[in-house]
């Protein structure tokens, strides 16, 4: 019974091992190139935020100061990105975030990655794809809303008020070009993006010509005025104004970082890069600049647009909802709106394109493992696409935006990006401190590799030995570690890297609900905080102490070990700041995923398969390797029966 469960818990930690000598090998068309990778990037990062998240964030939290916000917000990102781009380097292979953990942690953190990656994937195209709708209805004057409201009226309860067929068109025929091949879509993405992106210039030096420095310093006086006139009060004395004490910083430090928590979601989308290692000329170069130069691009775009904004009319004027129009109508250029509809159009349909992009080659990469079903890693033969895995996505992100209220579920796409963003973090860690080799299959003959049981077999009093010296030698390796990365050292950063996580999640719940109780100085928080930090900053030191891989890729995580620990604080704080009812949704979908995975993955896992053809291709070799000493032990036992039946008779007669 130990047996099986000691057997059944390796099963789930099992880890893919990734053929170094066939990484050119694709069933997939390899036709992008780098500059098509930054507009996949830049697409579907730079969407309709650009347009709608500078004015809501500038309003109510930040100010002017809001190009702060995306600065901290872009460092945060960027920590992720140079995650992901070090991975792209090392395992060129489609899977983003769902392969990386499978190669480094294990098959059932893998299938968890990835099936929250499909998640994230359907609800972003779904809500993305009612955004369009929405933002063309308004162009047009609602006739779309009007019509389906009247004439398909939908009131029960977590439903949209109306079907929305638009959308539904919209999404299937992405899919359908996704289907008809990715040169084609890397074409029109390419063609949107820089529509997008020019307009976003406009934007950028039409505020830098129209606006006025004095909306950075605007007095506090004037802001009291302001709320006086808002509110329409008749005495004036003890007012305090509704817009924070003016400046560049309205609403101080902590309004400045509440806003960098909700500009980092504007960041989200450049992993899409990741997916695409088997259709991308030179990925191991491509992947890591694709990554760097989109995120770099968007946070050039973000700050100006943001700055251009705030200089164009005071921060507590602006429109929630479409702030750029407002202003230009502020500053006078009223026509300019038009402009920045057509913009916001083409910014909606590449992140609509890159949230349709990623999806179906996560779920290819997971059916290819077998952790899925395998129907969906069908690969068309003349488009080089998989067909199968692109329509069935497409069908279920299209029945979602028909029917469903997605307000509720959008929050649900964070759980999913910001998991598959620690994975990676933890993955980079663990995978710098590995042997080398140890995840990679050894080019070799296989079976001329095994050795024969004598030597490959411990015996029962070395393996006992070695468990009593077990301890002393992982003590040694931690007050000694060696010049190059060992087994035992890579186990003493495995161990710190797990606690690491576990203190850095009751810092972050502490953070966020205890908040007050830390203001108060209580004495039960100060000492528990006190303790989870001297911890934290133990397991750094014995990571720190560990020595790293010398293999070089073409790009790698810089100010290793903490960036990636930053990396892994930020998003692991930004997850315990979403709802109860987010989490609750995401252990439903959980439980459908595990179903998936216990029912079928688990049992027709690629990796499953290999490790039984391997173990029997050992037995195989062992029996060859027995059979020299049975053939000699069968000569001996004849030598000696021979002997006796020699020696028998003299016995007998002399008896």
């Amino acid at each position: 019974m130990l047996k099986q469960v000691i057997s059944f818990s390796r099963s789930l930690v099992r880890r893919k091992v990734v053929d170094m000598n066939s990484l050119e090998d694709s069933k997939l068309c390899r036709c992008l190139g780098t500059v098509d990778l930054i507009a996949l990037g830049v697409g579907s990062t730079l969407g309709a935020g650009v347009y709608v998240l500078a004015g809501e964030v500038a309003k109510g939290d930040s100010g002017p100061s809001i190009v702060i916000s995306f600065l901290i917000a872009a460092l945060a990102s960027v920590m992720a990105g140079l995650c992901y781009a070090e991975f792209g380097a090392r395992v060129p292979k489609t899977g983003s975030a769902y392969l990386y953990s499978y190669v480094t942690v294990g098959e059932i953190w893998a299938f968890i990655t990835g099936w929250n990656l499909i998640l994230s994937y359907v609800i972003g195209t779904s809500s993305v794809a009612r955004a369009w709708s929405g933002t063309f209805d308004e162009m047009i004057g609602g006739h779309i809303e009007v019509f389906c409201k009247t004439y398909f009226s939908m009131n029960s309860p977590g439903l949209a008020p109306y079907p929305d067929f638009f959308a539904v068109c919209l999404i299937l025929l992405l899919s359908g070009l996704l289907s008809f091949g990715v040169k084609e879509s890397a074409w029109v993405n390419k063609v949107f993006t820089s529509v997008n992106v020019l307009v976003l210039l406009f934007v950028i030096i039409s505020g830098f010509v129209k606006g006025d420095t004095y909306n950075w310093k605007i007095t506090e006086e004037s802001l009291v005025n302001v709320t006086i006139v808002t509110r329409n009060l008749s005495t004036t004395a003890n007012v305090s104004s509704d817009y924070g004490v003016g400046g560049f910083m309205p609403y101080g430090f902590s309004g400045t970082l509440a806003g960098a928590a909700t500009c980092f979601y504007a960041f989200v989308g450049f992993d899409c890069i990741a997916t695409t290692g088997e259709e991308v000329k030179n990925p191991q170069r491509a992947i890591p600049i694709g990554i760097v130069v989109s995120l770099t691009v968007c946070f050039l775009a973000y700050f100006g647009v943001s700055a251009a904004l705030t200089l164009m009319m005071p921060y507590y004027l602006l429109d929630e909802k479409s702030p750029l129009p407002m202003a230009f109508e502020y500053v006078g250029w009223g026509p300019a709106k038009y402009v920045v509809a057509v913009g916001s159009l083409c910014a909606l349909s590449t992140s609509l394109l890159g949230s349709i992009f990623p999806m179906p080659r996560v779920i290819y990469a997971m059916a290819e493992d077998g952790v899925l079903f395998k129907a969906l890693a069908r690969i068309n033969p003349k488009t080089k696409t998989p067909v199968i895995a692109t329509m069935s996505s497409g069908v279920v992100a299209a029945i979602m935006a028909f029917l469903f209220d997605l307000k509720a579920l959008v929050d649900m796409m964070s759980i999913g990006t910001l998991l598959a963003y620690s994975l990676v973090a933890v993955c980079v860690l663990l995978l710098r401190y590995q042997p080398e080799g140890v995840l990679e299959r050894q080019p070799g003959k296989g079976e001329k590799d095994y050795l024969s049981s004598e030597e490959s077999e411990l015996t029962e009093s070395e393996s006992h030995l070695n468990m009593l010296n077990g301890g002393n030698s992982t003590l040694q390796t931690v007050l000694h570690p060696p010049l190059l990365p060992s087994e035992k050292s890579s186990s003493v950063v495995n161990m710190s890297i797990g606690v690491l996580v576990v203190i850095v999640c009751v810092i972050s719940y502490l953070t966020t609900y205890h908040f007050n109780s830390i203001v108060g100085l209580e004495v039960w928080i100060l000492v528990l905080l006190s303790v989870c930090l001297l911890i934290f900053s133990f397991c750094v030191f014995m990571v720190c102490r560990q020595p790293q891989t010398t293999k070089k890729v073409s790009f790698m995580v810089p100010l290793l070990p903490f960036l990636p620990i930053l990396s892994i604080f930020v998003n692991i704080y930004l997850m315990v700041q979403l709802s109860g009812d987010t989490w609750i949704r995401f252990s439903v979908w959980m439980a459908v995923g595990f179903l998936i995975y216990f029912g079928y993955g688990i049992w027709h896992s690629a990796e499953r398969q290999r490790q039984c053809q391997d173990a029997h291709s050992s037995s195989n070799a062992n029996q060859q390797n027995m059979k020299p000493i049975l053939d000699k032990q069968v000569e001996m036992n004849a030598a000696v029966k021979e002997q006796e039946c020699f020696i028998s008779p003299d016995k007998t007669s002399q008896c």
